[in-house]
């Protein structure tokens, strides 16, 4: 069995997956984390800043669809569980399987590059230079702000809702005139508390796009517990279904004054909240459109109508980003990077992507199918196909996750995890088993079955 020598950049649910796997398979790896903790986007306050979670964050999907298959989160958890009991998840996740034992914390990649004859020259904070076999990258896309661009300046205080703390930190968010940018999960979450009468705010929501809102609940029992998915049976028909039923559950955007969506129901990820249509019916939350310009303290609306504000809160995304690799060898401008399945790049056999997707329901899973396909490659049980199917199935797959959806970068990485799974599980991983048992291993893993000793 081929042991290449790996490294793992990041330590939050995609890199521990990821490393976990590894383990099983009897890999040797190290996982490089910058933070003196696990769980990245999940670790409240980390001190690398890779975190977005405010204070009072509860996941938006359910823990019935967030358990990892060998390790169920557990039965006393609520239906939507607070930051801090995800972290614990992962926390005991990562001491279940004794992952912590190969994790350098305070020690990111600083520096990654491709060698000429194959693997990686890795330079970490310690001023360290290591070199392995293969390298998976897992260093998340939710923690670079990305910010809109537009006319004029403002002069009051402005943050990106990856800063928001509570309403008091970093700003006080007191007796304020409040714009929030955005109709996101955070936009809503942050309208919503930011709203509340104890705080004496003015809060606005400005929208460009419009979004569908979707209950937590459906007849009592968590909502995406009845969402699925079925390979078998032509997607079309079941957003059909789905945009046929969503204004029975959950009413249309324009019953609660937002504008109505540029685009039907999962032609982009809807949000999910309780409160803020009651807010925004309640008063609390005044809906605006787009921003056609700042003036000082005043911000003029597409709608022709202005209104002056002390702070702005952008909820407007992320950068998927990469600061250890030279832009020259590979960047994700404007999102968008081209991987077959969502993890290789074609020509680059011995680097491996984890976790960059925008999964519905959830990432969790995701990471963990995605894991499954990371240690079979890594010992030579699956093989990548040629660069020319590569890129074919690249076009195809993303036509089929996202050819129906908004062409922004928010959906870019886009996809549908039941129908991934089904592929992963019934076609590609048996496929790549079948290459391998016909072709033999890559070069990159011929090398690795010939040196000695575990990662450097």
């Amino acid at each position: 069995m081929y042991q290449p020598r790996t490294a793992v950049i990041g330590a939050g649910i995609s890199g521990l997956t990821a490393s976990k796997m590894l383990a099983d398979y009897g890999v040797p790896y190290v996982t490089f984390e910058s933070s003196d903790r696990i769980g990245g986007n999940w670790a409240f306050g980390n001190p690398n800043g890779h975190s977005s979670a405010y204070r009072s964050l509860h996941i938006d999907t359910s823990k019935h669809r967030l358990s990892f298959r060998d390790f169920p989160m557990p039965e006393d958890y609520p239906d939507f569980p607070h930051h801090t009991q995800i972290k614990k998840y992962l926390d005991d996740y990562c001491a279940a399987f004794d992952l912590a034992a190969n994790i350098e914390f305070r020690n990111g990649v600083t520096a990654a590059r491709q060698l000429p004859g194959g693997g990686w020259e890795l330079e970490t904070q310690r001023g360290e230079v290591r070199h392995f076999d293969l390298l998976v990258v897992a260093n998340g896309h939710h923690w670079d702000p990305r910010y809109p661009d537009f006319p004029g300046e403002f002069a009051g205080e402005s943050l990106h809702a990856h800063h928001y703390i509570d309403p008091y930190t970093p700003l006080d968010f007191r007796n304020r005139r409040i714009l929030v940018v955005g109709l996101g999960n955070s936009a809503a979450d942050i309208a919503v508390e930011l709203s509340s009468k104890a705080l004496s705010n003015t809060l606005h929501l400005s929208t460009r796009s419009g979004a569908w809102i979707v209950p937590k609940y459906i007849a009592g029992q968590p909502g995406d517990k009845f969402y699925r998915t079925l390979p078998y049976v032509p997607t079309s028909w079941q957003r059909k279904i789905l945009q046929w039923g969503q204004p029975l559950t959950a009413g249309r955007p324009e019953d609660f004054g937002l504008p109505t969506p540029n685009h039907g129901f999962f032609e982009a990820h809807p949000t999910q909240s309780v409160e803020l249509p009651l807010r925004l019916g309640s008063g609390d939350v005044i809906p605006r459109p787009d921003i056609a310009r700042f003036d000082g303290h005043t911000v003029h609306f597409t709608d022709g109508t202005s209104d002056d504000f002390d702070i702005v809160i952008y909820a407007t995304g992320y950068n998927i980003t990469f600061p250890f690799f030279d832009p020259a060898f590979l960047s994700a401008p404007d999102n968008r990077i081209d991987l077959y399945k969502r993890m290789f790049v074609p020509g680059i056999d011995d680097l491996v992507f984890a976790g960059f997707a925008q999964a519905v329901p959830t990432l969790f899973p995701f990471v963990e199918c995605q894991a499954r396909l990371i240690g079979a490659y890594a010992v030579g049980h699956y093989r990548l196909p040629s660069e020319s199917e590569m890129h074919r199935v690249i076009v195809s797959d993303q036509q089929r996750y996202t050819g129906h959806m908004l062409d922004r970068p928010r959906h870019t990485q886009q996809v549908d995890y039941f129908l991934y799974e089904h592929d992963m599980r019934t076609r590609e991983i048996p496929a790549g088993a079948r290459r391998a048992r016909a072709q033999g291993a890559p070069r990159w893993a011929a090398v690795a079955a010939t040196t000695t000793g575990g990662p450097q």
